[in-house]
């Protein structure tokens, strides 16, 4: 009996994996076929979803991107896969798949997302194991050693948190999991969360016994009630297997956690703002010190990460530190998973270490634009991230080279725009998302992103040259006071895509190059 496999990522089923599934299960009654059909994680490679993987002796065996219409055919071939015009061969095999390296998605799309069997087939669990028998010391010291740092975006490093949290002294101390993933263009903690929860849970768990926390939040944006209701069944399945509870994976320590879903803040990304949310307030980001290793949920020592550094932890325990160090280059070590999005021919997941250039994730991996027509730039760290020109394409992917350049890697999110696009309208709309997405604490942000839509608009409107410039040296002082003077990097990261579409693309503004530069 064959055994098929079909994602049930979101992504996968807005593109009709559903309607494919109810298909072949149509189709196999009809024939009086038996089949077994999992749904499955998504690989990320979303240009090929639905994407369906057939088991062969060789290996899985793809088609797609498959459409209801395409089911008989796909069944015909069954006993000749390399016939059908879809077909894709061993999806391993795949260059896009095969030339990543995959550490915190090397379960997508392979395993279910809610079979704890899968997950443990898959070395699931052996990370909170050697935690348990380490002790709480010996783990924080592994994380640390591990050169771990924030994949949220602030890129610090994680060991020195876990090391605050754990040296304070508190009768209560949290975990907090910042799921509010809000960047546009990024969709790997979804991924994540829909596709692999377990791994996510036992981060969390790792981290609760060995800082001394005995509950954790996970904050999920409203946008996604798949992955909320996902790990809410997972945290049913955990906490029913022993890994969460009073006796956490036989460790004699207690830990439990629960979902809270956000309301769609994007200042509730930021991690103070999202404290405020869980509290019951509205978010709003808070002054530091004290930082919320310190004084943080109600007041008491909270560890807050994002999604990707709590699931990086199960394998860095699991491995060892080193392990996780032979990735990457100089401060940025492990591996990133890139989110390719925007107007690119294969967008999807990329997981590879620190060091490959942007030009490879783009044009190898991404294959240029969809449009065909040549590449003019591409966003990297979300809506406030730089816009990149591809003369800077051959920077290598680490934090401190992109610091050098003007530019963040932030979650990872990598949004490729082709010739047509008007970075001027660009500037303007980072102003007005700032605007509008402002938590009001701070005057740099609340006042100076709307003064920036208005000298923008005064830019686009000049009659001449001497306006022009007038109204260039009011836009670079406002990216400035927003830069160095905002509470959080919401406003402090606006002027990031607005000083390089004014650096890189003064047409767009009708500037001549040397007017944007004074």
């Amino acid at each position: 009996m064959p055994t098929l496999y079909l994602p049930c990522d979101s992504l996968a089923r807005a593109v009709g994996a559903d309607e494919v599934s109810t298909a072949l299960i149509t189709q196999a009654h009809e024939r009086n076929l038996p089949l077994e059909l999992q749904r499955t994680s998504s690989r990320g490679l979303y240009w090929l979803e639905p994407l369906l993987e057939v088991d062969s002796p060789q290996g899985r065996i793809g088609f797609g991107p498959l459409t209801p219409a395409d089911v008989p055919s796909v069944l015909d071939a069954l006993a000749d896969p390399s016939a059908h015009p879809l077909a894709l061969g061993l999806v391993e095999e795949l260059p896009y798949l095969k030339t990543q390296q995959r550490l915190l998605f090397a379960r997508a799309g392979i395993t279910r997302p809610l079979s704890l069997d899968d997950y443990r087939a898959h070395g699931g669990f052996e990370g909170l194991t050697r935690a348990v028998s380490l002790g709480g010391e010996q783990t924080a010291t592994a994380v640390f050693d591990s050169g771990l740092r924030g994949r949220g975006g602030a890129a610090f490093p994680a060991g020195i948190k876990w090391r605050t949290v754990r040296s304070t002294q508190a009768a209560q101390k949290y975990i907090v999991c910042n799921a509010d993933e809000g960047d546009s263009g990024t969709f790997a903690d979804r991924m994540l969360m829909e596709g692999d929860p377990f791994l996510l849970i036992e981060g969390m768990a790792i981290a609760g016994i060995t800082v001394g926390a005995t509950f954790g939040y996970i904050y999920v944006r409203s946008e996604y009630p798949d992955a909320v209701a996902t790990l809410r069944a997972a945290l049913n399945i955990a906490r029913t297997a022993g890994y969460l509870g009073a006796n956490v994976g036989g460790s004699g320590q207690a830990f439990d956690m629960e979902v809270r879903v956000g309301a769609g803040a994007y200042i509730c990304g930021e991690e103070t703002a999202l404290l405020d949310s869980l509290e019951g307030k509205r978010g709003i980001v808070r002054a530091k010190p004290p930082i919320p290793a310190l004084q943080g949920l109600f007041g008491l020592p909270t560890l807050v990460h994002n999604v990707l550094t709590l699931a990086s932890v199960p394998l860095i325990l699991a491995k060892g530190a080193q392990f996780y160090r032979d990735y990457g280059m100089g401060r940025s070590l492990g591996t990133m998973p890139f989110q390719l999005a925007g107007n690119v021919r294969r967008g999807g997941l990329v997981e590879r270490a620190f060091g490959l250039t942007l030009r490879e994730l783009v044009e190898d991996y991404g294959g240029g634009t969809a449009s065909g027509r040549p590449l003019k730039a591409a966003q990297v760290g979300g809506p406030l991230g730089a816009w990149v020109p591809p003369g800077q394409f051959d920077t290598p992917l680490d934090y401190e080279a992109f610091t050098a350049i003007g530019a963040m890697l932030g979650h990872g999110g990598v949004v490729v725009a082709d010739d047509t696009l008007d970075m001027a309208h660009m500037a303007r709309f980072a102003m007005q998302f700032c605007a509008e997405e402002s938590c009001g604490k701070c005057t740099p942000c609340r006042i100076g992103s709307t003064r920036g839509v208005e000298v923008i608009d005064r830019l686009l409107a000049a009659p001449d040259q001497n306006s022009r410039a007038a109204q260039v040296i009011i836009l670079k002082d406002l990216c400035d006071t927003l830069q160095y003077g905002s509470l959080c990097a919401l406003g402090g990261m606006t002027s990031y895509p607005v000083a390089s579409a004014l650096k890189h693309f003064p047409a767009d503004f009708g500037l001549q190059a040397s007017e944007a530069e004074q």
